[in-house]
């Protein structure tokens, strides 16, 4: 994707976000998140850090997305409920293709986090059985998880930064 610029270090944002919702999202997304920032992936995927941003911020996006699908009685378009309990899922992301990344919060403690991708145009869903990262790496090299980028980025992988 190329060299990360943002470099974040003060885990402020994130310890604000594990007491509004109740769970600590997993290392790897902190990892990704606290080195790139909000970005634009191949002009797919929109992931969001939680520090304050004018135009996007995970914590806002996290709040919105649970209170929408809750309000919306959307449960046939998903394995689960929405929510940080165990088993239940946690919206993480958008693509501009119209799919949204959930992360399935572990059943237990030594269980890991899960990679869900709902398909907006029809009740399909896909659990994809890796970490965040295994997840995000996957889709730089183009393969098929359920989001799909080799026909955004013929070039290679590569982002730009939202603020």
């Amino acid at each position: 994707m190329g060299e990360p610029r943002f470099n974040w270090t003060d885990p402020a944002p994130w310890k604000e976000m594990e007491r509004e919702f109740g769970v600590a999202f997993p290392e790897d997304f902190r990892e990704v998140m606290d080195a790139y920032g909000s970005i634009t992936v191949n002009t797919q995927l929109y992931l969001d850090h939680p520090a304050s941003f004018p135009l996007r911020n995970l914590r806002e996006y996290v709040r919105d997305e649970l209170k929408a699908w809750r309000e919306a009685d959307l449960a046939e378009y998903l394995p689960s409920p929405v929510g940080p309990n165990p088993g239940e899922l946690m919206p993480m992301a958008t693509a501009m293709t119209g799919e949204w990344i959930f992360l399935r919060v572990p059943d237990g403690p030594s269980s890991p986090w899960r990679v869900l991708v709902q398909e907006f145009d029809s009740p399909g869903w896909d659990l994809h059985e890796m970490t965040f990262g295994e997840w995000l790496l996957a889709y730089l090299r183009g393969e098929d998880v359920t989001l799909c980028s080799r026909d955004l980025a013929p070039e290679g992988p590569f982002y730009e930064r939202v603020s």
